[in-house]
């Protein structure tokens, strides 16, 4: 079972920027892609665990910014296929306004 949360506006973020966001859960980076596409994603890198909301985005992908590999923010993977995978969170964007889905489970195990 998911809970949305509102975390801001899509204002709030530069285009293709990134903001990020504290939540019981870890912090999230929250990205503004191409076509204002907002997307959600751990803020961990999962080869090297570097913030990947420091990373570059282009197109609908973000380039780390520790070993320049590309990561789909659609789906976490590496575009490479190597190294894992960032763990995505649903998002929804109403009237500008963005929020996150976050697993109930989840929070309850980090309290």
């Amino acid at each position: 079972m998911s809970s949305w949360i509102e975390i801001g506006t899509v204002d709030d973020i530069p285009p293709l920027g990134s903001r990020v966001v504290r939540t019981p859960v870890g912090d999230i980076a929250i990205f503004r892609a191409a076509r204002d596409t907002i997307f959600a994603l751990d803020d961990r890198c999962p080869h090297k665990g570097g913030p990947i909301s420091e990373g570059i985005v282009h197109g609908e992908q973000v380039t780390c910014p520790l070993h320049n590999q590309i990561i789909d923010l659609k789906s976490g993977a590496f575009a490479s296929g190597e190294c894992g995978q960032s763990r995505t969170h649903p998002v929804k964007v109403e009237n500008g306004v963005i929020s996150i889905a976050l697993d109930v489970s989840q929070m309850a195990a980090a309290e």
